[in-house]
């Protein structure tokens, strides 16, 4: 049994580990947020570019990378969060840059908007036979 790496911290929230005994038991949780530790995505090998989101070769296919799992080749990962928080951190620059619309609402341009004020101004039939 070793002590987990000092810079070892949640996939999650990004809370420090470095209290834990490695290996990490299968159903360890981490403390600040609850969330299941021996999972892909807190894994050496787990990369989304990659076929099964895994670059060991030979392990199986976990469905659920947030989930415990069993896979023999778990290895803790200390960068895990950095990468999940930059994962949201672009989506959220990539949202302010873009903007985005209401699930239900249509998006007006101008062009749309004149379209109908002329239609209201002129009768709006459609177009004329």
């Amino acid at each position: 049994m070793f002590t987990a790496d000092p810079n070892l911290v949640c996939w999650k929230c990004g809370a420090s580990l470095a209290g834990l005994t490695l290996p990490l038991r299968r159903l360890e949780v981490c403390k600040a947020c609850e969330a299941e530790l021996h999972v892909c995505r807190l894994c050496e090998f787990y990369n989304v570019g990659v076929a099964k989101q895994c670059r060991e070769p030979i392990a199986e296919e976990v469905k659920d990378k947030v989930q415990a799992n069993f896979c023999d080749y778990f290895q803790p990962r200390p960068g895990a969060y950095t990468s999940v928080e930059r994962a949201e951190q672009s989506r959220g620059q990539l949202e302010a840059l873009f903007g985005q619309p209401d699930a239900g609402s249509a998006v007006v341009t101008p062009e749309d908007e004149a379209r109908v004020r002329l239609e209201e101004l002129f009768g709006g039939g459609g177009p004329r036979k």
